[in-house]
Protein backbone atom coordinates (compact mmCIF):
# COMPACT_ATOMS: atom_id res chain seq x y z
CA UNK A 1 0.00 0.00 0.00
CA UNK A 2 1.35 3.33 -1.01
CA UNK A 3 1.69 5.98 1.59
CA UNK A 4 0.27 8.67 -0.22
CA UNK A 5 -3.39 8.06 0.81
CA UNK A 6 -6.18 10.94 0.32
CA UNK A 7 -9.22 11.34 1.16
CA UNK A 8 -12.01 13.42 -0.82
CA UNK A 9 -15.80 13.66 -1.22
CA UNK A 10 -16.37 13.13 -4.68
CA UNK A 11 -13.65 12.33 -7.39
CA UNK A 12 -14.81 12.60 -11.07
CA UNK A 13 -12.33 10.74 -14.07
CA UNK A 14 -11.71 13.01 -17.08
CA UNK A 15 -11.87 16.65 -17.67
CA UNK A 16 -14.49 16.39 -20.10
CA UNK A 17 -17.90 18.71 -20.09
CA UNK A 18 -19.33 15.84 -18.72
CA UNK A 19 -17.47 16.33 -15.33
CA UNK A 20 -17.27 19.37 -15.65
CA UNK A 21 -20.92 20.03 -15.68
CA UNK A 22 -21.45 17.70 -12.85
CA UNK A 23 -18.75 19.43 -10.83
CA UNK A 24 -20.43 22.54 -11.26
CA UNK A 25 -23.84 21.23 -10.09
CA UNK A 26 -22.15 19.87 -7.30
CA UNK A 27 -20.52 23.45 -6.20
CA UNK A 28 -23.62 25.21 -6.15
CA UNK A 29 -25.40 22.37 -4.52
CA UNK A 30 -22.79 21.31 -1.93
CA UNK A 31 -20.16 23.58 -1.77
CA UNK A 32 -18.42 22.64 1.32
CA UNK A 33 -17.91 19.42 -0.40
CA UNK A 34 -14.25 18.52 -1.45
CA UNK A 35 -14.24 17.74 -5.19
CA UNK A 36 -10.44 16.10 -7.13
CA UNK A 37 -10.82 15.50 -10.69
CA UNK A 38 -8.52 13.01 -12.44
CA UNK A 39 -7.53 13.26 -16.14
CA UNK A 40 -5.03 11.94 -18.02
CA UNK A 41 -4.18 14.26 -20.70
CA UNK A 42 -2.81 17.92 -20.43
CA UNK A 43 -5.52 20.17 -20.42
CA UNK A 44 -9.84 19.83 -19.73
CA UNK A 45 -11.62 18.70 -23.01
CA UNK A 46 -9.04 17.54 -25.50
CA UNK A 47 -11.13 14.18 -25.93
CA UNK A 48 -14.67 14.06 -27.21
CA UNK A 49 -15.44 17.40 -25.72
CA UNK A 50 -13.00 19.43 -28.01
CA UNK A 51 -14.40 21.40 -30.61
CA UNK A 52 -12.36 19.37 -33.44
CA UNK A 53 -13.66 16.22 -32.03
CA UNK A 54 -17.77 16.66 -32.23
CA UNK A 55 -20.53 18.73 -34.54
CA UNK A 56 -20.67 20.99 -31.83
CA UNK A 57 -24.72 20.97 -33.33
CA UNK A 58 -26.59 22.22 -30.14
CA UNK A 59 -28.59 19.43 -30.51
CA UNK A 60 -32.00 20.19 -29.68
CA UNK A 61 -33.53 18.25 -32.83
CA UNK A 62 -34.23 21.04 -34.90
CA UNK A 63 -32.39 19.46 -38.17
CA UNK A 64 -31.87 15.99 -37.03
CA UNK A 65 -34.03 13.72 -39.25
CA UNK A 66 -32.84 10.62 -37.03
CA UNK A 67 -35.13 11.64 -34.03
CA UNK A 68 -38.71 12.41 -36.07
CA UNK A 69 -38.74 8.05 -37.05
CA UNK A 70 -41.84 8.08 -40.04
CA UNK A 71 -44.41 5.48 -38.73
CA UNK A 72 -45.94 2.65 -41.07
CA UNK A 73 -49.13 4.84 -41.56
CA UNK A 74 -47.21 7.56 -43.00
CA UNK A 75 -47.00 9.58 -39.75
CA UNK A 76 -44.42 10.74 -37.69
CA UNK A 77 -43.25 10.01 -34.38
CA UNK A 78 -41.83 13.48 -32.80
CA UNK A 79 -41.82 12.12 -29.57
CA UNK A 80 -37.94 11.68 -29.30
CA UNK A 81 -37.51 15.77 -30.88
CA UNK A 82 -39.45 16.55 -28.01
CA UNK A 83 -37.50 14.90 -25.28
CA UNK A 84 -34.09 15.85 -26.51
CA UNK A 85 -35.05 19.87 -27.74
CA UNK A 86 -36.21 19.99 -23.68
CA UNK A 87 -32.95 18.63 -22.54
CA UNK A 88 -30.89 20.92 -24.87
CA UNK A 89 -33.38 23.93 -22.75
CA UNK A 90 -32.18 22.68 -19.60
CA UNK A 91 -28.32 23.20 -20.67
CA UNK A 92 -29.36 27.03 -21.88
CA UNK A 93 -30.66 27.61 -18.55
CA UNK A 94 -27.94 26.51 -16.50
CA UNK A 95 -25.15 28.22 -18.86
CA UNK A 96 -27.65 31.08 -18.71
CA UNK A 97 -27.40 30.58 -14.77
CA UNK A 98 -23.63 30.65 -14.65
CA UNK A 99 -23.54 33.69 -16.42
CA UNK A 100 -25.64 35.80 -14.85
CA UNK A 101 -23.82 35.11 -11.47
CA UNK A 102 -20.63 35.82 -13.56
CA UNK A 103 -19.39 32.41 -12.70
CA UNK A 104 -18.58 32.32 -16.14
CA UNK A 105 -18.21 35.42 -18.64
CA UNK A 106 -18.32 35.81 -22.39
CA UNK A 107 -20.72 33.73 -23.75
CA UNK A 108 -19.76 34.27 -27.19
CA UNK A 109 -16.75 32.05 -26.89
CA UNK A 110 -19.08 29.00 -26.28
CA UNK A 111 -21.96 29.42 -28.11
CA UNK A 112 -23.00 31.56 -31.20
CA UNK A 113 -26.54 31.69 -32.92
CA UNK A 114 -26.96 30.12 -36.16
CA UNK A 115 -29.58 28.64 -38.40
CA UNK A 116 -30.69 24.53 -38.46
CA UNK A 117 -31.35 23.03 -41.67
CA UNK A 118 -32.75 19.73 -42.39
CA UNK A 119 -32.13 19.19 -46.43
CA UNK A 120 -33.67 16.15 -48.23
CA UNK A 121 -34.03 14.89 -51.74
CA UNK A 122 -36.44 12.93 -53.65
CA UNK A 123 -40.22 12.59 -53.45
CA UNK A 124 -40.51 10.27 -50.59
CA UNK A 125 -38.25 12.34 -48.49
CA UNK A 126 -39.67 15.90 -49.77
CA UNK A 127 -43.26 14.12 -48.55
CA UNK A 128 -41.49 12.78 -45.37
CA UNK A 129 -39.58 16.75 -44.58
CA UNK A 130 -43.49 17.85 -44.97
CA UNK A 131 -45.43 15.80 -42.44
CA UNK A 132 -42.31 16.25 -40.20
CA UNK A 133 -42.45 20.03 -40.44
CA UNK A 134 -46.33 20.00 -40.13
CA UNK A 135 -46.11 18.00 -36.69
CA UNK A 136 -43.48 20.00 -35.48
CA UNK A 137 -44.51 23.40 -36.32
CA UNK A 138 -47.47 23.25 -33.77
CA UNK A 139 -45.32 22.65 -30.78
CA UNK A 140 -43.86 25.84 -29.14
CA UNK A 141 -40.53 24.59 -29.11
CA UNK A 142 -40.20 24.55 -32.85
CA UNK A 143 -42.06 27.85 -33.56
CA UNK A 144 -40.56 29.63 -36.17
CA UNK A 145 -39.25 26.99 -38.63
CA UNK A 146 -40.00 27.35 -41.93
CA UNK A 147 -40.57 24.67 -44.64
CA UNK A 148 -39.70 25.33 -48.75
CA UNK A 149 -39.51 23.45 -51.90
CA UNK A 150 -38.85 26.26 -54.23
CA UNK A 151 -35.37 26.65 -55.51
CA UNK A 152 -35.42 30.07 -55.06
CA UNK A 153 -35.57 30.39 -51.68
CA UNK A 154 -32.96 27.32 -51.31
CA UNK A 155 -31.03 29.75 -53.48
CA UNK A 156 -31.26 32.46 -50.83
CA UNK A 157 -31.13 29.82 -47.81
CA UNK A 158 -28.02 27.95 -48.99
CA UNK A 159 -26.45 29.76 -51.81
CA UNK A 160 -23.52 27.23 -51.88
CA UNK A 161 -25.40 23.90 -51.81
CA UNK A 162 -27.69 25.35 -54.64
CA UNK A 163 -24.85 26.56 -56.97
CA UNK A 164 -24.27 24.20 -59.96
CA UNK A 165 -27.00 21.85 -58.92
CA UNK A 166 -28.23 19.90 -62.03
CA UNK A 167 -30.08 17.33 -60.64
CA UNK A 168 -33.95 17.10 -61.55
CA UNK A 169 -34.94 15.39 -58.48
CA UNK A 170 -37.57 17.42 -56.27
CA UNK A 171 -35.55 19.06 -53.22
CA UNK A 172 -37.12 20.53 -49.84
CA UNK A 173 -35.49 22.11 -46.87
CA UNK A 174 -36.91 23.17 -43.21
CA UNK A 175 -34.96 25.93 -41.53
CA UNK A 176 -35.19 27.56 -38.06
CA UNK A 177 -33.11 30.72 -37.01
CA UNK A 178 -33.15 29.58 -33.16
CA UNK A 179 -30.25 26.97 -33.79
CA UNK A 180 -27.02 27.10 -32.09
CA UNK A 181 -23.66 26.46 -32.74
CA UNK A 182 -21.41 25.33 -29.43
CA UNK A 183 -18.39 25.44 -29.00
CA UNK A 184 -17.69 22.80 -26.16
CA UNK A 185 -14.25 22.35 -25.88
CA UNK A 186 -14.08 26.19 -24.63
CA UNK A 187 -17.03 25.43 -22.61
CA UNK A 188 -15.03 22.72 -21.05
CA UNK A 189 -12.18 24.57 -20.26
CA UNK A 190 -13.92 27.73 -18.90
CA UNK A 191 -16.13 25.66 -16.57
CA UNK A 192 -12.85 24.07 -15.07
CA UNK A 193 -11.17 27.45 -15.09
CA UNK A 194 -14.50 28.22 -12.54
CA UNK A 195 -14.02 25.20 -11.04
CA UNK A 196 -10.76 25.85 -10.13
CA UNK A 197 -11.70 29.40 -8.58
CA UNK A 198 -13.81 26.72 -6.76
CA UNK A 199 -10.82 25.07 -5.08
CA UNK A 200 -11.41 21.94 -6.59
CA UNK A 201 -7.99 19.69 -7.49
CA UNK A 202 -7.61 19.34 -10.81
CA UNK A 203 -4.51 16.33 -11.64
CA UNK A 204 -3.48 16.40 -15.26
CA UNK A 205 -1.43 13.96 -16.51
CA UNK A 206 -3.17 11.58 -13.73
CA UNK A 207 -4.07 8.25 -15.11
CA UNK A 208 -6.55 6.45 -13.38
CA UNK A 209 -5.23 2.76 -13.25
CA UNK A 210 -7.54 0.82 -10.83
CA UNK A 211 -10.84 1.15 -9.28
CA UNK A 212 -11.74 -0.72 -5.80
CA UNK A 213 -14.25 -1.12 -3.06
CA UNK A 214 -12.89 -0.60 0.79
CA UNK A 215 -14.35 -2.18 3.64
CA UNK A 216 -16.45 1.10 4.47
CA UNK A 217 -18.26 1.45 1.62
CA UNK A 218 -16.02 4.14 -0.28
CA UNK A 219 -13.97 3.76 -3.85
CA UNK A 220 -10.37 3.71 -3.47
CA UNK A 221 -8.78 4.59 -6.50
CA UNK A 222 -5.16 3.97 -7.95
CA UNK A 223 -3.55 6.84 -10.06
CA UNK A 224 -0.63 6.85 -11.83
CA UNK A 225 1.15 10.50 -11.60
CA UNK A 226 2.47 10.14 -15.59
CA UNK A 227 5.09 12.79 -15.49
CA UNK A 228 7.05 11.44 -11.95
CA UNK A 229 5.61 7.89 -12.33
CA UNK A 230 4.40 7.83 -9.07
CA UNK A 231 1.58 5.90 -7.79
CA UNK A 232 -0.98 7.16 -5.22
CA UNK A 233 -4.41 6.28 -4.09
CA UNK A 234 -7.60 8.61 -2.89
CA UNK A 235 -10.67 7.40 -1.75
CA UNK A 236 -14.30 9.09 -2.03
CA UNK A 237 -17.61 7.80 -1.04
CA UNK A 238 -18.61 9.23 -4.72
CA UNK A 239 -17.21 8.14 -8.25
CA UNK A 240 -17.92 9.68 -11.58
CA UNK A 241 -16.39 7.91 -14.69
CA UNK A 242 -16.77 10.41 -17.23
CA UNK A 243 -13.95 9.36 -19.80
CA UNK A 244 -15.53 9.17 -22.70
CA UNK A 245 -14.71 6.07 -24.40
CA UNK A 246 -12.33 5.09 -21.44
CA UNK A 247 -15.44 5.27 -19.15
CA UNK A 248 -16.68 1.60 -19.76
CA UNK A 249 -12.62 -0.48 -18.80
CA UNK A 250 -13.47 1.83 -16.09
CA UNK A 251 -16.75 0.77 -15.04
CA UNK A 252 -16.06 -2.85 -15.42
CA UNK A 253 -12.69 -2.61 -12.88
CA UNK A 254 -15.45 -1.41 -10.04
CA UNK A 255 -16.79 -5.12 -10.62
CA UNK A 256 -20.49 -3.99 -9.92
CA UNK A 257 -23.60 -5.83 -10.96
CA UNK A 258 -24.51 -3.08 -13.15
CA UNK A 259 -21.23 -3.01 -15.21
CA UNK A 260 -22.14 -6.83 -16.22
CA UNK A 261 -23.07 -7.51 -19.50
CA UNK A 262 -22.32 -4.19 -20.97
CA UNK A 263 -20.07 -3.78 -24.02
CA UNK A 264 -18.48 -1.00 -26.63
CA UNK A 265 -18.30 -0.52 -30.07
CA UNK A 266 -15.43 2.08 -31.20
CA UNK A 267 -16.37 4.12 -34.24
CA UNK A 268 -14.13 6.86 -35.29
CA UNK A 269 -14.94 9.63 -37.28
CA UNK A 270 -13.67 11.67 -39.93
CA UNK A 271 -14.75 15.60 -41.19
CA UNK A 272 -13.77 17.97 -44.43
CA UNK A 273 -12.70 21.31 -43.39
CA UNK A 274 -13.36 24.23 -45.31
CA UNK A 275 -10.89 27.34 -44.00
CA UNK A 276 -10.78 29.49 -47.52
CA UNK A 277 -12.63 32.36 -46.31
CA UNK A 278 -14.00 32.60 -49.96
CA UNK A 279 -16.01 29.29 -49.66
CA UNK A 280 -17.01 29.96 -45.61
CA UNK A 281 -18.60 32.80 -46.77
CA UNK A 282 -21.28 31.52 -48.62
CA UNK A 283 -22.57 28.92 -45.75
CA UNK A 284 -23.88 30.28 -42.94
CA UNK A 285 -26.40 27.35 -41.25
CA UNK A 286 -26.19 23.68 -40.04
CA UNK A 287 -27.25 21.67 -42.43
CA UNK A 288 -28.24 17.57 -42.18
CA UNK A 289 -29.31 15.47 -44.42
CA UNK A 290 -30.90 12.10 -44.26
CA UNK A 291 -28.63 9.04 -43.65
CA UNK A 292 -28.73 6.78 -46.77
CA UNK A 293 -30.16 3.79 -46.88
CA UNK A 294 -28.46 0.87 -44.55
CA UNK A 295 -25.71 3.57 -43.02
CA UNK A 296 -26.03 4.17 -39.29
CA UNK A 297 -27.88 7.31 -37.45
CA UNK A 298 -24.41 8.66 -36.47
CA UNK A 299 -23.36 8.66 -40.54
CA UNK A 300 -26.22 11.40 -41.30
CA UNK A 301 -24.16 13.78 -43.69
CA UNK A 302 -24.31 17.46 -42.55
CA UNK A 303 -22.43 20.61 -43.79
CA UNK A 304 -21.77 22.99 -40.74
CA UNK A 305 -20.69 26.18 -39.94
CA UNK A 306 -18.31 26.20 -37.02
CA UNK A 307 -17.19 28.83 -34.97
CA UNK A 308 -13.67 27.97 -33.58
CA UNK A 309 -10.97 30.21 -32.13
CA UNK A 310 -12.68 33.36 -33.46
CA UNK A 311 -13.19 32.33 -37.05
CA UNK A 312 -15.26 30.28 -39.02
CA UNK A 313 -15.01 27.30 -40.53
CA UNK A 314 -16.83 24.53 -42.56
CA UNK A 315 -16.83 20.95 -41.79
CA UNK A 316 -18.60 18.41 -43.53
CA UNK A 317 -19.37 14.94 -42.70
CA UNK A 318 -18.94 13.14 -40.44
CA UNK A 319 -16.81 10.24 -42.37
CA UNK A 320 -17.19 6.74 -40.06
CA UNK A 321 -14.09 4.68 -39.37
CA UNK A 322 -13.33 1.61 -37.37
CA UNK A 323 -10.21 1.32 -34.90
CA UNK A 324 -10.18 -0.68 -32.16
CA UNK A 325 -8.74 2.63 -30.17
CA UNK A 326 -11.85 3.62 -26.92
CA UNK A 327 -10.63 7.17 -26.95
CA UNK A 328 -8.47 9.17 -29.87
CA UNK A 329 -5.37 8.75 -27.84
CA UNK A 330 -6.41 5.06 -26.56
CA UNK A 331 -4.40 1.72 -27.38
CA UNK A 332 -5.41 -0.39 -29.88
CA UNK A 333 -5.74 -3.30 -27.11
CA UNK A 334 -8.46 -1.37 -25.98
CA UNK A 335 -11.38 -2.99 -27.25
CA UNK A 336 -10.07 -6.78 -26.78
CA UNK A 337 -9.24 -5.58 -22.97
CA UNK A 338 -12.96 -4.71 -22.82
CA UNK A 339 -14.16 -8.01 -23.51
CA UNK A 340 -14.80 -10.10 -19.89
CA UNK A 341 -16.16 -13.64 -19.38
CA UNK A 342 -19.68 -11.75 -18.61
CA UNK A 343 -19.82 -9.67 -22.00
CA UNK A 344 -18.37 -11.88 -23.88
CA UNK A 345 -21.53 -13.69 -25.54
CA UNK A 346 -23.41 -9.88 -25.70
CA UNK A 347 -20.08 -8.97 -27.72
CA UNK A 348 -20.66 -11.99 -29.96
CA UNK A 349 -24.23 -11.44 -30.71
CA UNK A 350 -23.68 -7.57 -32.02
CA UNK A 351 -21.22 -8.86 -33.88
CA UNK A 352 -23.19 -11.33 -35.92
CA UNK A 353 -26.13 -8.78 -35.46
CA UNK A 354 -24.12 -5.53 -36.79
CA UNK A 355 -22.56 -7.36 -39.74
CA UNK A 356 -23.62 -4.59 -42.02
CA UNK A 357 -22.66 -1.81 -39.60
CA UNK A 358 -19.32 -3.79 -39.50
CA UNK A 359 -19.06 -3.48 -43.68
CA UNK A 360 -20.24 -0.12 -43.19
CA UNK A 361 -17.24 1.50 -41.45
CA UNK A 362 -14.53 -0.81 -42.96
CA UNK A 363 -16.02 0.61 -46.53
CA UNK A 364 -15.76 3.82 -45.08
CA UNK A 365 -12.24 3.64 -43.90
CA UNK A 366 -11.10 2.37 -47.45
CA UNK A 367 -12.55 5.86 -49.22
CA UNK A 368 -10.34 7.50 -50.92
CA UNK A 369 -9.91 11.46 -50.66
CA UNK A 370 -11.46 11.49 -53.68
CA UNK A 371 -14.50 9.06 -53.14
CA UNK A 372 -14.86 11.65 -50.20
CA UNK A 373 -15.35 14.40 -52.55
CA UNK A 374 -17.95 12.91 -54.23
CA UNK A 375 -19.80 12.58 -51.43
CA UNK A 376 -19.28 16.48 -50.51
CA UNK A 377 -20.50 17.06 -53.85
CA UNK A 378 -23.91 15.75 -53.02
CA UNK A 379 -23.66 18.63 -50.74
CA UNK A 380 -21.64 21.30 -52.69
CA UNK A 381 -21.78 20.70 -56.61
CA UNK A 382 -19.03 23.22 -57.03
CA UNK A 383 -16.76 22.22 -54.49
CA UNK A 384 -12.87 22.13 -55.08
CA UNK A 385 -10.11 19.51 -53.74
CA UNK A 386 -7.49 22.27 -53.12
CA UNK A 387 -10.23 23.93 -50.27
CA UNK A 388 -11.43 20.65 -48.19
CA UNK A 389 -8.63 18.69 -45.85
CA UNK A 390 -9.21 16.03 -43.54
CA UNK A 391 -9.49 16.48 -39.80
CA UNK A 392 -9.55 13.20 -37.49
CA UNK A 393 -12.80 13.76 -35.05
CA UNK A 394 -13.49 12.23 -31.55
CA UNK A 395 -13.86 8.27 -31.15
CA UNK A 396 -17.37 7.32 -29.86
CA UNK A 397 -17.77 3.59 -28.30
CA UNK A 398 -21.25 2.75 -28.69
CA UNK A 399 -22.75 1.02 -25.87
CA UNK A 400 -24.09 -3.07 -26.65
CA UNK A 401 -25.89 -4.31 -24.29
CA UNK A 402 -29.02 -7.41 -23.58
CA UNK A 403 -32.02 -5.32 -23.98
CA UNK A 404 -36.01 -6.54 -24.67
CA UNK A 405 -35.51 -7.34 -28.30
CA UNK A 406 -32.43 -9.32 -27.97
CA UNK A 407 -28.95 -10.15 -26.56
CA UNK A 408 -25.95 -7.75 -28.04
CA UNK A 409 -28.05 -4.52 -29.35
CA UNK A 410 -25.95 -1.95 -30.01
CA UNK A 411 -27.60 1.32 -28.52
CA UNK A 412 -27.03 5.15 -29.85
CA UNK A 413 -27.71 7.32 -27.07
CA UNK A 414 -26.03 8.37 -23.88
CA UNK A 415 -26.31 6.09 -21.19
CA UNK A 416 -25.94 6.15 -17.40
CA UNK A 417 -24.57 3.23 -15.53
CA UNK A 418 -24.66 3.54 -11.71
CA UNK A 419 -24.11 1.13 -8.73
CA UNK A 420 -27.37 0.36 -6.49
CA UNK A 421 -25.86 2.24 -3.84
CA UNK A 422 -25.42 5.90 -5.77
CA UNK A 423 -21.83 5.11 -4.38
CA UNK A 424 -20.35 4.97 -8.36
CA UNK A 425 -21.63 6.16 -11.84
CA UNK A 426 -19.81 5.65 -15.10
CA UNK A 427 -20.97 7.93 -18.40
CA UNK A 428 -21.43 5.57 -21.84
CA UNK A 429 -22.18 6.19 -25.53
CA UNK A 430 -22.30 9.12 -27.80
CA UNK A 431 -24.89 11.49 -29.24
CA UNK A 432 -26.61 13.57 -28.38
CA UNK A 433 -24.20 13.50 -25.73
CA UNK A 434 -22.67 16.90 -24.74
CA UNK A 435 -25.80 18.97 -25.68
CA UNK A 436 -27.69 17.12 -22.91
CA UNK A 437 -25.05 17.38 -20.38
CA UNK A 438 -26.81 18.94 -17.88
CA UNK A 439 -30.54 16.67 -18.45
CA UNK A 440 -27.54 13.93 -18.09
CA UNK A 441 -25.64 14.88 -14.89
CA UNK A 442 -29.47 15.62 -13.21
CA UNK A 443 -30.09 11.92 -13.88
CA UNK A 444 -26.81 11.12 -12.06
CA UNK A 445 -27.77 13.24 -9.12
CA UNK A 446 -31.13 11.81 -8.73
CA UNK A 447 -29.58 8.06 -9.26
CA UNK A 448 -26.87 8.60 -7.11
CA UNK A 449 -28.02 11.52 -4.28
CA UNK A 450 -31.40 10.99 -3.68
CA UNK A 451 -31.73 11.87 0.09
CA UNK A 452 -30.30 15.15 -0.84
CA UNK A 453 -32.58 15.96 -3.75
CA UNK A 454 -34.99 17.10 -2.17
CA UNK A 455 -33.19 20.13 0.16
CA UNK A 456 -31.42 20.67 -3.23
CA UNK A 457 -34.54 20.80 -5.36
CA UNK A 458 -35.41 24.76 -4.67
CA UNK A 459 -31.84 25.54 -5.84
CA UNK A 460 -31.64 23.58 -8.46
CA UNK A 461 -35.02 25.58 -10.09
CA UNK A 462 -33.06 28.38 -9.24
CA UNK A 463 -30.70 27.44 -11.59
CA UNK A 464 -32.73 25.43 -14.15
CA UNK A 465 -36.56 27.34 -13.85
CA UNK A 466 -37.85 24.09 -16.04
CA UNK A 467 -36.38 20.97 -13.76
CA UNK A 468 -39.32 19.08 -13.44
CA UNK A 469 -41.82 20.52 -15.56
CA UNK A 470 -42.39 20.01 -18.91
CA UNK A 471 -41.99 22.57 -21.49
CA UNK A 472 -43.93 21.54 -24.03
CA UNK A 473 -47.03 21.25 -22.08
CA UNK A 474 -45.67 25.01 -20.22
CA UNK A 475 -45.62 26.71 -23.62
CA UNK A 476 -45.83 30.25 -22.00
CA UNK A 477 -43.09 29.44 -19.58
CA UNK A 478 -40.80 28.31 -22.66
CA UNK A 479 -41.40 31.79 -24.32
CA UNK A 480 -40.08 33.18 -20.75
CA UNK A 481 -37.30 31.24 -20.34
CA UNK A 482 -36.23 30.89 -24.23
CA UNK A 483 -36.28 34.69 -24.18
CA UNK A 484 -34.32 35.42 -21.16
CA UNK A 485 -31.92 32.27 -21.86
CA UNK A 486 -31.51 34.01 -25.57
CA UNK A 487 -30.81 37.22 -24.00
CA UNK A 488 -28.26 36.18 -21.02
CA UNK A 489 -26.23 34.15 -23.93
CA UNK A 490 -26.45 36.71 -26.65
CA UNK A 491 -28.11 34.94 -29.07
CA UNK A 492 -30.67 37.58 -30.44
CA UNK A 493 -28.17 39.61 -32.49
CA UNK A 494 -26.21 38.93 -35.80
CA UNK A 495 -22.95 37.26 -34.51
CA UNK A 496 -20.06 38.98 -34.21
CA UNK A 497 -17.98 39.83 -37.55
CA UNK A 498 -15.32 36.56 -37.80
CA UNK A 499 -12.33 36.84 -39.98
Amino acid sequence: MSSIQKKTDVILIGAGVMSATLGSLLKELAPEWDIKVFEKLGNAGEESSNEWNNAGTGHAALCELNYTNEKPDGSIDISKAINVNEQFQLSRQFWSYLVKSNLIRNPQDFIMPLPHMSLVEGEKNVTFLKNRFKALSNIPLFQGMEFSEDPKKLKEWIPLIMEGRTSNEPIAATKIDSGTDVNFGALTRMLFEHLKRKNVEINYKHSVKDIKRTNDGSWELKVQDLESGKTEYHTAKFVFIGGGGGSLPLLQKTGIPESKHIGGFPVSGLFMVCKNPEVVAQHHAKVYGKAKVGAPPMSVPHLDTRFIDNKKALLFGPFAGFTPKFLKTGSNLDLLGSVKPNNVITMLAAGVKEMSLTKYLIEQVMLSHEKRMEELREFIPNAKNEDWEIVVAGQRVQVIKDTETGKGTLQFGTEVVSAADGSVAALLGASPGASTAVHVMLEVLEKCFPEQMFEWKAKIQEMIPSYGVSLVDNPELFQEIHASTAETLGLNGKEMAYS
